[in-house]
């Protein structure tokens, strides 16, 4: 799932052999997105503490975290945070993909943006909806991206994806389907696209997350073959 973070105005805060990013959320300058930045080690309570006091001295008055797994959360909850809304980890290998359902499927482009931010609001509640820089983050998570989009029956958008690559690790980023047309396939079919994209490519693992009371998105996840993994991941606040 894509952050919804302005990564224009991120800055990136470092202590020995880690990274943290943040920035607005969704441009909003009263709550800032903090997020660890590639494979070191977990950012220290004290890490995290001095850098709510620099968000503070910057105006912001809630901090909101990345989808962060039990390691990653650790510092954070010893630091103040909550738990604002708990999500289900799935994965599965690539070695036998189901055919997919017959759905027309073409390159998104950047001039369906509009249109696809448009079936991102019908489909995720208000927390969780993109804005364009949210995409645009979600498109550049990792070092290589698949962008596709189902037609609907009008001509305009009926659903898209974005799947992501980083080595031999692969990532379902973003899947969304318009509520009044789910159930026809599109969903699966996405789904099922950006897994043979990534087999081609040598990957060997995908990933996803989802809302832990988003029922139809884990039931078509598991449907595919992906797996509930024992340790889910969490999305965490605190005030200022």
């Amino acid at each position: 799932m894509g952050s919804g973070v302005d990564t224009s105005q991120w800055d990136t805060l470092r202590w020995p052999g880690g990274r943290l990013r943040v920035g607005p959320w969704r441009g909003d300058s009263s709550v800032a997105y903090v997020a660890p930045v590639g494979d070191g080690p977990a950012p220290t309570v004290d890490a995290i503490r001095r850098a709510c006091a620099g968000l503070a001295e910057r105006g912001y008055r809630e901090v909101v975290t990345a989808a962060l797994g039990p390691v990653e959360a650790r510092g954070f909850l010893a630091a103040g945070f909550e738990v604002h809304e708990r999500l289900h980890l799935l994965a599965r290998d690539l070695e036998d993909i189901p055919p997919a359902p017959a759905v027309s499927l073409r390159r998104g482009r950047r001039t369906d943006r509009v249109a696809v931010l448009t079936v991102d609001g019908r489909a995720f509640d208000r927390f969780w909806r993109l804005d364009q820089a949210g995409l645009d983050e979600a498109l550049s998570a990792t070092p290589t991206s698949r962008f596709r989009v189902a037609d609907a029956p009008n001509g305009g958008i009926g659903g898209y994806a974005v799947t992501g690559r980083a080595g031999r690790r692969g990532f379902v980023q973003r899947l969304a389907v318009d509520p009044a047309l789910q159930g026809a396939g599109r969903g699966s079919a996405l789904v099922l696209d950006g897994l043979a994209w990534l087999r081609r490519r040598n990957v060997e693992r995908v990933v996803v997350n989802t809302q832990e009371a988003n029922g139809a998105a884990l039931r078509l996840y598991e449907r595919l073959g992906f797996r509930r993994q024992h340790d889910g991941l969490a999305v965490l606040k605190t005030r200022l």
